[in-house]
């Protein structure tokens, strides 16, 4: 199985994203939602909860998609072709790098596939390849919303890369208290504290060296909580899948939203979002890691 070959230049690519968000916020293609952000505790994790303050942007930019999606009767792909003034660079024969047009992290990328994909297809030796050629210049959180149900808003198959830390104080990732937890069972792990069913698994540094050996290892945590390829390359259910340089993490999924609440795979990082003060209230009345619980898949 090919995995491409990789055109990314080492040590470029943190520079090139820099000079692109610059670049794409003076030309205006970059809409930066702002937000405000609070920390909520609960079972020793202190969750990183935004409030956003104006989503007319991209409330804007919806109507605009659904009307084009009306006038061609096709739906609207924004990655096929992409914005020229968000591209940051090529990463593979497979892949390119973008930024997040309506990013509420700074840079926020997107690692999306040139030929479609659909977002619900598994992850691919490609897409590893790929996605830790950004890593290896790039420190921080990946992670893939694998289906509408796990908060993915785009069919266009696309990996998304934020660094950390994710909060300018406290831990690199909210949740990484409870790794340490970790109870590992051949190479794959639970940690007692999450009350909805996952699989974890750390990685050593000889298997981030191999994009084959990070495919297998991501094949074993989907069959280890149920999940596996249905027709070809399809997944059998919705899931969040969560990596660093050092650990792997998937967590099924049984709905997208906690009453009005979307949740997708930074959720279960420790990192939320919520629209306005009555969902920031919402999320305090019942608790970050219980609305987590809500929408995973019970143990």
């Amino acid at each position: 199985m090919p995995e491409g070959k990789i055109l990314l230049k080492p040590s470029t690519l943190w520079t090139s994203v820099k000079e692109q968000t610059a670049h794409a916020l003076q030309c205006g293609a970059l809409l930066s939602i702002p937000t405000e952000f609070e920390f909520v505790e609960q079972d020793g994790v202190l969750f990183l909860v935004r409030i956003l303050s104006n989503l007319n942007r991209k409330k804007a930019a919806k109507e605009k998609q659904d009307k084009q999606t009306t006038n061609s009767g096709k739906e609207f792909n924004p990655f096929l072709p992409y914005e020229e003034d968000l591209f940051v660079a090529d990463i593979s024969e497979t892949h390119v790098c973008i930024l997040n047009k309506f990013n509420v992290v700074d840079y926020h990328l997107l690692i999306i596939t040139r030929a479609f994909e659909e977002q619900e297809s598994l992850l691919t030796l490609e897409d590893f390849a790929a996605l830790w050629a950004c890593l290896a210049d790039f420190d921080g959180l990946a992670f893939y919303n694998g289906g509408k149900i796990a908060g993915a808003s785009q069919r266009h198959k696309h990996l998304q890369l934020v660094p950390l830390p994710l909060a300018p104080c406290g831990w690199q990732i909210p949740i990484e208290p409870l790794l340490a937890s970790a109870k590992l069972q051949d190479s794959i792990a639970t940690i007692p504290e999450l009350p909805f069913t996952h699989a974890f698994a750390p990685l050593d540094s000889d298997l981030v060296q191999s994009p084959l050996a990070l495919l297998e290892c991501y094949r074993t945590l989907l069959r280890a909580v149920g999940l596996d390829a249905v027709d070809g390359n399809k997944q059998s259910g919705a899931y969040n899948f969560l990596a660093t340089r050092e650990w792997m993490l998937i967590i099924p999924r049984s709905q997208e939203h906690f009453q009005s609440i979307s949740i997708n795979s930074l959720g279960f990082a420790g990192a939320l979002l919520v629209r306005n003060e009555q969902e920031m209230q919402l999320l305090k009345n019942q608790g970050p890691m219980n609305i987590l619980k809500n929408v995973g898949v019970s143990i």
